[in-house]
């Protein structure tokens, strides 16, 4: 079974970073990311990178977020600086693979609070 294990989630102030990782289990995933959501608020994009390296971010991160993955650990990584306190949510591993009965799974989410 797929297991998504997530770390690196904390309290940080304005300015400041914080590194997030999630391990997976399995095979390879084409891809693996990032997605946050704030209360009363939808969830959103915050990265991805597929198995070959190419990546996506939400507009709001640009510049300012950084994902990458060691496929060999198959573990997916955030960095995450100039933090703003619009930053604050909850983070969501996601992994995506091709085959198999369930191609999407996600992480339990971990919680990133930035203060201003």
């Amino acid at each position: 079974q797929v297991q998504l294990v997530e770390s690196g989630g904390g309290l940080v102030q304005a300015g400041g970073s914080l590194r997030l990782s999630c391990a997976a289990s399995g095979s390879i995933f084409r891809i693996m990311g990032w997605y946050r959501q704030a209360p009363g608020k939808q969830r959103e994009l915050v990265a991805t990178i597929t198995s070959g390296g190419r990546t996506n971010y939400g507009d709001s991160v640009k510049g300012r977020f950084t994902v990458s993955r060691d496929n060999a650990k198959n573990t997916v990584y955030l960095q995450m600086n100039s933090l703003k306190p619009e930053d604050t949510a909850v983070y969501y591993c996601y992994c995506n693979r091709n085959h198999g009965y369930t191609r999407d799974f996600w992480g339990q989410g971990t919680q990133v609070t930035v203060s201003s």
